[in-house]
């Protein structure tokens, strides 16, 4: 055997080993990956709903919407019941304009369209600046609680530096517009199509 073939034969060999345990590591902890993608999804639902009263189960009243809210990806609505009666609504939405990518929030809205609250799930802005749009690290994001349409106008559903009525975090104008932005778009769509969102499905 020559030698080119030899150190062909051995490359082969060890590409094939590493595509086996990459592979075989994918499989092993997929399952994880999507049950703390699941736990981490529950343990912020509970807070953007406030001190509404429900009935539990959130996770198993999930439906998808294709077109209207902010996002290329149909987004995500929860229904907070109580009684068998939607109270509140969960819309877990994305951002496409954040500084440094897309930034994923969720938004809830009671039955009256008033703001329980908005939470950023997943983003990649920068650290010490956009990344207070967390609300470990500012409560920034606490200020939409108690928002709706009309509170302020929807002419002034926008940061101060383009003449709204909410603050932006300092040097981070981008982010902030882009989730402002997000959160009056839903509250937008929540308007238009609230008998319908608030009747729940037969089956969820």
């Amino acid at each position: 055997m020559s030698p080119v073939l030899r150190t062909t034969l051995t490359l082969a060999a060890v590409a094939a080993v590493c595509t086996t345990l990459v592979a075989a590591t994918f499989l092993l902890t997929s399952e994880r990956i999507a049950q703390n993608e699941q736990a981490f999804l529950e343990s912020q639902l509970s807070p953007v709903i406030g001190s509404i009263r429900h009935d539990g189960g959130m996770l198993d009243n999930v439906t998808s919407i294709a077109d209207g809210l902010p996002g290329r990806d149909p987004a995500r609505l929860y229904r907070v019941l109580r009684d068998g009666l939607t109270v509140a609504l969960l819309f877990e939405v994305t951002a496409m304009d954040g500084y440094a990518g897309p930034i994923r929030l969720l938004i809830g809205i009671r039955s009256d369209g008033v703001l329980t609250g908005v939470r950023t799930l997943a983003h990649e802005e920068t650290p010490g600046l956009g990344d207070k749009i967390e609300s470990a690290r500012s409560d920034w994001i606490l200020g939409f609680e108690g928002r709706a349409i009309g509170n302020p106008p929807a002419a002034r559903w926008s940061i101060h530096a383009d003449g709204g009525d909410f603050d932006q975090i300092t040097g981070a104008s981008v982010t902030s517009r882009a989730v402002v932005n997000a959160v009056s778009e839903t509250l937008i769509y929540f308007s238009a199509n609230r008998d319908a969102l608030l009747t729940a499905p037969d089956s969820p």
